[in-house]
Protein backbone atom coordinates (compact mmCIF):
# COMPACT_ATOMS: atom_id res chain seq x y z
CA UNK A 1 0.00 0.00 0.00
CA UNK A 2 1.28 3.45 -0.95
CA UNK A 3 0.23 6.41 1.18
CA UNK A 4 0.55 10.13 0.50
CA UNK A 5 0.38 12.16 3.73
CA UNK A 6 -0.28 15.90 3.54
CA UNK A 7 0.22 18.48 6.27
CA UNK A 8 3.08 16.34 7.57
CA UNK A 9 4.43 18.91 10.02
CA UNK A 10 1.39 18.84 12.30
CA UNK A 11 0.47 17.07 15.52
CA UNK A 12 -1.92 14.53 14.05
CA UNK A 13 0.31 13.84 11.04
CA UNK A 14 3.20 12.96 13.34
CA UNK A 15 1.07 10.31 15.02
CA UNK A 16 -0.13 9.01 11.65
CA UNK A 17 3.46 8.69 10.45
CA UNK A 18 4.49 6.86 13.63
CA UNK A 19 1.52 4.50 13.35
CA UNK A 20 2.23 3.49 9.77
CA UNK A 21 5.99 3.35 10.26
CA UNK A 22 5.53 0.83 13.05
CA UNK A 23 2.76 -1.26 11.57
CA UNK A 24 2.77 -1.07 7.79
CA UNK A 25 6.34 -0.50 6.65
CA UNK A 26 9.89 -1.46 7.49
CA UNK A 27 11.55 1.11 9.70
CA UNK A 28 14.66 1.25 7.53
CA UNK A 29 12.58 2.52 4.62
CA UNK A 30 12.22 5.87 6.38
CA UNK A 31 15.29 8.01 5.98
CA UNK A 32 14.59 10.66 8.64
CA UNK A 33 12.07 12.11 11.08
CA UNK A 34 12.04 15.58 9.57
CA UNK A 35 9.41 14.81 6.95
CA UNK A 36 11.78 15.33 4.05
CA UNK A 37 10.73 13.82 0.74
CA UNK A 38 11.11 10.05 0.98
CA UNK A 39 11.22 8.05 -2.23
CA UNK A 40 10.45 4.34 -1.79
CA UNK A 41 10.54 1.52 -4.27
CA UNK A 42 8.14 -1.38 -4.64
CA UNK A 43 4.45 -1.59 -3.93
CA UNK A 44 4.61 -0.14 -0.40
CA UNK A 45 5.69 3.31 0.63
CA UNK A 46 4.76 6.52 2.36
CA UNK A 47 5.40 10.02 1.09
CA UNK A 48 4.97 12.59 3.88
CA UNK A 49 4.86 16.21 2.71
CA UNK A 50 4.72 19.44 4.69
CA UNK A 51 2.94 22.57 3.49
CA UNK A 52 6.31 23.87 2.21
CA UNK A 53 6.65 20.74 0.09
CA UNK A 54 3.06 20.61 -1.13
CA UNK A 55 0.51 23.42 -1.01
CA UNK A 56 -2.77 21.53 -1.20
CA UNK A 57 -4.57 24.65 -2.46
CA UNK A 58 -2.46 24.48 -5.65
CA UNK A 59 -4.36 22.03 -7.87
CA UNK A 60 -1.56 21.75 -10.43
CA UNK A 61 0.99 20.86 -7.77
CA UNK A 62 -1.38 18.35 -6.17
CA UNK A 63 -2.26 16.72 -9.48
CA UNK A 64 1.39 16.42 -10.48
CA UNK A 65 2.46 14.91 -7.14
CA UNK A 66 -0.42 12.44 -7.02
CA UNK A 67 0.10 11.30 -10.61
CA UNK A 68 3.82 10.90 -9.97
CA UNK A 69 3.49 8.91 -6.73
CA UNK A 70 0.18 7.17 -7.54
CA UNK A 71 -0.84 6.45 -3.94
CA UNK A 72 -3.45 3.95 -2.88
CA UNK A 73 -4.47 6.28 -0.05
CA UNK A 74 -4.21 10.03 0.51
CA UNK A 75 -4.34 11.01 4.19
CA UNK A 76 -5.01 14.71 4.56
CA UNK A 77 -3.80 16.22 7.83
CA UNK A 78 -3.51 19.75 6.47
CA UNK A 79 -5.98 22.21 8.00
CA UNK A 80 -6.61 25.85 8.81
CA UNK A 81 -7.25 25.69 12.56
CA UNK A 82 -7.28 29.38 13.52
CA UNK A 83 -10.89 29.36 14.73
CA UNK A 84 -11.15 33.04 15.67
CA UNK A 85 -8.93 34.40 12.90
CA UNK A 86 -11.17 32.68 10.34
CA UNK A 87 -13.96 35.14 11.19
CA UNK A 88 -11.90 37.86 9.50
CA UNK A 89 -10.05 35.68 7.01
CA UNK A 90 -12.76 33.47 5.60
CA UNK A 91 -10.97 33.07 2.27
CA UNK A 92 -7.95 31.39 3.86
CA UNK A 93 -10.13 29.04 5.92
CA UNK A 94 -12.24 28.08 2.92
CA UNK A 95 -9.25 27.56 0.65
CA UNK A 96 -7.54 25.08 2.99
CA UNK A 97 -10.47 23.42 4.77
CA UNK A 98 -12.86 23.19 1.84
CA UNK A 99 -11.61 23.87 -1.69
CA UNK A 100 -8.27 22.10 -1.15
CA UNK A 101 -10.19 19.00 -0.07
CA UNK A 102 -12.06 19.13 -3.37
CA UNK A 103 -8.69 19.25 -5.13
CA UNK A 104 -7.46 16.23 -3.17
CA UNK A 105 -10.70 14.34 -3.81
CA UNK A 106 -10.48 14.88 -7.54
CA UNK A 107 -6.80 13.91 -7.57
CA UNK A 108 -7.65 10.75 -5.63
CA UNK A 109 -10.34 9.92 -8.19
CA UNK A 110 -7.85 10.32 -11.04
CA UNK A 111 -5.64 7.52 -9.68
CA UNK A 112 -8.32 5.45 -7.90
CA UNK A 113 -7.05 6.30 -4.41
CA UNK A 114 -8.98 6.44 -1.17
CA UNK A 115 -9.03 9.74 0.74
CA UNK A 116 -8.88 10.12 4.52
CA UNK A 117 -9.91 13.56 5.73
CA UNK A 118 -10.29 14.89 9.28
CA UNK A 119 -13.10 17.19 10.38
CA UNK A 120 -14.29 18.62 13.68
CA UNK A 121 -16.99 18.75 16.35
CA UNK A 122 -17.46 22.43 15.46
CA UNK A 123 -19.82 21.43 12.65
CA UNK A 124 -22.49 21.10 15.38
CA UNK A 125 -24.13 23.96 17.26
CA UNK A 126 -23.68 22.37 20.70
CA UNK A 127 -27.33 22.80 21.69
CA UNK A 128 -27.91 19.27 22.95
CA UNK A 129 -27.42 17.21 26.09
CA UNK A 130 -26.23 13.93 24.55
CA UNK A 131 -23.24 12.99 22.40
CA UNK A 132 -23.76 13.66 18.72
CA UNK A 133 -23.93 10.73 16.32
CA UNK A 134 -23.06 10.76 12.62
CA UNK A 135 -26.80 10.88 11.89
CA UNK A 136 -27.31 14.23 13.63
CA UNK A 137 -27.62 17.19 11.25
CA UNK A 138 -24.72 19.68 11.36
CA UNK A 139 -25.39 23.32 12.15
CA UNK A 140 -22.11 25.28 12.04
CA UNK A 141 -22.02 28.60 13.88
CA UNK A 142 -18.70 30.05 12.69
CA UNK A 143 -16.68 30.54 9.50
CA UNK A 144 -14.23 27.88 10.63
CA UNK A 145 -17.03 25.41 11.30
CA UNK A 146 -18.67 26.10 7.93
CA UNK A 147 -15.36 25.64 6.11
CA UNK A 148 -14.84 22.26 7.79
CA UNK A 149 -18.35 21.10 6.90
CA UNK A 150 -17.77 22.04 3.27
CA UNK A 151 -14.57 20.01 3.40
CA UNK A 152 -16.55 16.98 4.53
CA UNK A 153 -18.81 17.32 1.52
CA UNK A 154 -15.95 17.88 -0.93
CA UNK A 155 -14.11 14.80 0.38
CA UNK A 156 -16.89 12.82 -1.26
CA UNK A 157 -15.26 13.53 -4.62
CA UNK A 158 -12.88 10.65 -3.93
CA UNK A 159 -13.97 7.13 -4.98
CA UNK A 160 -13.58 6.03 -1.35
CA UNK A 161 -13.74 8.75 1.30
CA UNK A 162 -13.18 8.32 5.04
CA UNK A 163 -14.19 11.47 6.92
CA UNK A 164 -13.19 11.34 10.58
CA UNK A 165 -14.43 13.99 13.00
CA UNK A 166 -11.95 14.59 15.82
CA UNK A 167 -11.80 17.13 18.64
CA UNK A 168 -9.60 18.44 21.45
CA UNK A 169 -6.54 16.62 20.11
CA UNK A 170 -3.63 15.90 22.43
CA UNK A 171 -0.40 13.92 22.57
CA UNK A 172 2.01 12.76 19.92
CA UNK A 173 5.45 14.00 19.02
CA UNK A 174 4.34 17.60 18.40
CA UNK A 175 2.00 18.06 21.37
CA UNK A 176 0.68 21.61 21.36
CA UNK A 177 -3.13 21.55 21.62
CA UNK A 178 -5.34 22.90 24.38
CA UNK A 179 -5.00 19.73 26.48
CA UNK A 180 -1.22 19.85 26.25
CA UNK A 181 -1.12 23.55 27.17
CA UNK A 182 -3.34 22.73 30.15
CA UNK A 183 -0.88 20.01 31.19
CA UNK A 184 1.96 22.54 31.09
CA UNK A 185 0.03 25.04 33.21
CA UNK A 186 -0.87 22.42 35.81
CA UNK A 187 2.71 21.17 35.98
CA UNK A 188 3.72 24.73 36.79
CA UNK A 189 1.35 24.62 39.80
CA UNK A 190 -0.19 27.96 38.92
CA UNK A 191 -3.84 28.93 38.82
CA UNK A 192 -5.45 27.53 35.69
CA UNK A 193 -8.61 28.97 34.14
CA UNK A 194 -10.83 26.30 32.59
CA UNK A 195 -14.31 26.19 31.11
CA UNK A 196 -17.07 24.68 33.19
CA UNK A 197 -19.65 25.04 30.41
CA UNK A 198 -17.86 23.35 27.48
CA UNK A 199 -18.23 19.58 27.21
CA UNK A 200 -15.89 17.72 24.85
CA UNK A 201 -14.68 14.25 23.90
CA UNK A 202 -10.88 14.55 24.12
CA UNK A 203 -8.97 12.75 21.36
CA UNK A 204 -5.51 11.23 21.65
CA UNK A 205 -3.73 11.55 18.29
CA UNK A 206 -2.14 8.17 18.98
CA UNK A 207 -5.57 6.54 19.20
CA UNK A 208 -6.89 8.50 16.22
CA UNK A 209 -3.95 7.23 14.16
CA UNK A 210 -4.61 3.63 15.24
CA UNK A 211 -8.28 4.00 14.35
CA UNK A 212 -7.35 5.42 10.94
CA UNK A 213 -5.25 2.36 10.16
CA UNK A 214 -8.00 0.02 11.36
CA UNK A 215 -10.59 1.73 9.16
CA UNK A 216 -8.37 1.48 6.10
CA UNK A 217 -7.80 -2.22 6.80
CA UNK A 218 -11.35 -3.35 7.52
CA UNK A 219 -13.82 -0.46 7.66
CA UNK A 220 -16.16 0.79 4.97
CA UNK A 221 -15.72 4.33 3.65
CA UNK A 222 -17.96 6.89 5.28
CA UNK A 223 -18.31 9.42 8.09
CA UNK A 224 -17.03 8.50 11.55
CA UNK A 225 -16.67 10.21 14.91
CA UNK A 226 -13.09 9.38 15.88
CA UNK A 227 -12.75 10.49 19.50
CA UNK A 228 -11.88 8.76 22.73
CA UNK A 229 -14.79 7.20 24.58
CA UNK A 230 -16.65 9.31 27.12
CA UNK A 231 -16.87 13.06 27.57
CA UNK A 232 -16.15 15.73 30.16
CA UNK A 233 -16.10 19.45 30.77
CA UNK A 234 -12.74 21.15 30.56
CA UNK A 235 -12.96 21.60 34.33
CA UNK A 236 -13.40 17.85 34.83
CA UNK A 237 -10.47 17.19 32.53
CA UNK A 238 -8.40 19.61 34.60
CA UNK A 239 -9.36 17.78 37.78
CA UNK A 240 -8.21 14.49 36.26
CA UNK A 241 -4.90 16.02 35.24
CA UNK A 242 -4.32 17.37 38.74
CA UNK A 243 -4.99 13.91 40.14
CA UNK A 244 -2.70 12.15 37.67
CA UNK A 245 0.08 14.70 38.09
CA UNK A 246 -0.36 14.97 41.86
CA UNK A 247 -0.27 18.72 41.37
CA UNK A 248 -1.13 21.56 43.72
CA UNK A 249 -2.42 23.73 40.90
CA UNK A 250 -5.78 25.42 41.46
CA UNK A 251 -8.50 25.39 38.84
CA UNK A 252 -10.37 28.65 38.29
CA UNK A 253 -13.78 28.05 36.69
CA UNK A 254 -14.91 30.28 33.84
CA UNK A 255 -17.57 30.30 31.15
CA UNK A 256 -17.18 30.68 27.40
CA UNK A 257 -19.00 34.02 27.44
CA UNK A 258 -16.37 35.40 29.83
CA UNK A 259 -13.81 35.58 27.00
CA UNK A 260 -16.04 37.16 24.33
CA UNK A 261 -14.34 35.16 21.58
CA UNK A 262 -14.93 36.19 17.93
CA UNK A 263 -16.06 32.70 16.87
CA UNK A 264 -18.88 30.79 18.54
CA UNK A 265 -17.99 27.52 20.27
CA UNK A 266 -20.38 24.59 20.64
CA UNK A 267 -20.92 24.28 24.39
CA UNK A 268 -21.88 20.61 24.34
CA UNK A 269 -19.58 19.09 21.73
CA UNK A 270 -19.33 15.46 22.84
CA UNK A 271 -19.32 12.93 20.01
CA UNK A 272 -20.45 9.31 20.06
CA UNK A 273 -17.90 6.88 18.61
CA UNK A 274 -20.21 3.84 18.56
CA UNK A 275 -20.21 3.62 14.75
CA UNK A 276 -16.41 3.51 14.69
CA UNK A 277 -16.44 0.72 17.28
CA UNK A 278 -18.87 -1.36 15.25
CA UNK A 279 -16.93 -0.81 12.04
CA UNK A 280 -13.30 -1.29 12.94
CA UNK A 281 -11.87 0.05 16.20
CA UNK A 282 -12.93 0.50 19.81
CA UNK A 283 -11.50 3.76 21.13
CA UNK A 284 -10.15 3.69 24.70
CA UNK A 285 -11.69 5.97 27.33
CA UNK A 286 -10.31 9.48 27.44
CA UNK A 287 -9.04 8.95 31.01
CA UNK A 288 -7.00 5.96 29.84
CA UNK A 289 -5.63 7.91 26.88
CA UNK A 290 -4.70 10.83 29.11
CA UNK A 291 -2.87 8.57 31.58
CA UNK A 292 -0.92 6.91 28.76
CA UNK A 293 0.07 10.27 27.34
CA UNK A 294 1.33 11.54 30.68
CA UNK A 295 3.41 8.40 31.18
CA UNK A 296 5.13 9.01 27.84
CA UNK A 297 5.50 12.75 28.47
CA UNK A 298 7.31 12.12 31.74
Amino acid sequence: MKILLTGAGGQLAGAILDEFKNDEFKKDEFKNDEFEKTELSGEAGLLALTHAQLDITDHRAVDARVRQFRPDVIINCAAYNHVDRAEEDATAALMVNAFAVRILGRAAADVGAALVHYSTDFVFDGETERPYSEEDPPNPRSVYAASKLLGEWFAGGAPQAYVLRVESLFGGRAAHGTVDRLIGDIKSSRDVRVFVDRTVSPSSVVDVAAATRALLQRGAPGLYHCVNTGHCTWYELGEELIRLLDSRARLVPMQVQDLQLPAARPTFAALSNEKLGRAAFTMPHWRDALARHLQIAR
